[in-house]
């Protein structure tokens, strides 16, 4: 290979993972990968001191302008909208933070964020680039920079899950899911259901989902007690590594028929996000590797 080539081919899964955080899709962040690969390609290479830098740049700012009109698209999604989900390596949740940032329940929280705020965060926060990086890359002053991280920082400790999710309890929590639609008998998972327990599904007016976020065990507890049941049977459910934890993913004759993430706290669920749009479950058949 040529150098170019190289040095893309060697950051390519660095890229691919911040925009990936950036947008909270594999779809939209390959499409990024390819307008960067045309704009690199273009440059003249024995001028670039730092090919890794320069490629998180490009990559940066495409996904920047991408963010800005996906999420204008995002406001006429038909129901919630959930990150679309990825099978990841194992070697993903060994990095906590890189983990962490990944979850189903962190990127809802950068949704929250303006395109801009989320840009800095996840370079700043997630990748550690220096403000001077950053600045260059969302074409602000590093003064600015720093105020916009300081903000947007603010914002997601004010609205990021309490509690720190440990493999262990997130496991626990979908092997008594994976009981129920094995035997029919709900009640055990029912009980580790947090007072205040989430339940986000996000089927894009393809498949059946909750349209609205469902707050409440008794409220969960009644949508689950309904559902459960048909699946009994029905549904093969198999361990997997969602984003970065256990995830869940179910099967009907073969076919992925949704996916399952949950958010646990203290041995309580107190999130549940399940993915059943068809064109986000296409990518679970092959491990993608996530690096920062």
């Amino acid at each position: 290979m040529d150098p170019a080539t190289e040095a893309f081919v060697a950051h390519r899964n660095l890229l691919f993972t911040i925009a990936y955080e950036l947008l909270g899709s594999a779809a939209d962040a390959e499409d990024v990968l390819q307008e960067t690969w045309l704009r690199w390609v273009g440059v003249d290479f024995e001028t670039v001191r730092e090919p890794r830098a320069y490629l998180i740049r490009i990559t940066s700012r495409q996904a920047l302008n991408r963010l800005r009109t996906v999420g204008r698209q995002r406001e006429t999604y038909i129901g919630q909208w959930l990150p679309e989900p990825l099978l990841t390596t194992p070697d993903v949740a060994e990095d906590v933070e890189l983990a962490d940032s990944v979850s189903m329940a962190m990127l809802l929280v950068l949704e929250t964020l303006k395109p801009t705020e989320r840009a800095v965060f996840v370079l700043r926060d997630v990748f550690a680039l220096e403000y001077d990086e950053i600045a260059q890359a969302v074409d602000k002053s590093p003064e600015a920079v720093r105020q916009i991280a300081h903000r947007a920082r603010s914002h997601v400790a004010a609205r990021r899950p309490r509690g720190v999710v440990s493999s262990t309890e997130a496991r626990g929590a979908l092997d008594a899911f994976r009981r129920a639609v094995e035997t029919g008998d709900i009640q055990g998972f029912l009980d580790m259901l947090a007072p205040d327990v989430v339940l986000i599904g996000d089927g894009g007016g393809v498949r059946q989902a909750v349209l609205k976020p469902i707050v409440g065990a008794d409220r969960v507890g009644r949508i689950l007690s309904a559902g459960i049941p048909q699946y009994v049977g029905v549904l093969s459910t198999e361990l997997i590594q969602l984003n970065g934890a256990p995830g869940l993913l179910l099967r009907h004759n073969g076919e992925i028929e949704q996916v399952m993430a949950f958010h646990t706290h203290q041995g309580l669920i107190t999130g549940m996000y399940v993915v059943r749009n068809p064109h986000k479950l296409e990518r679970l058949e092959q491990e993608i590797t996530l690096l920062r």
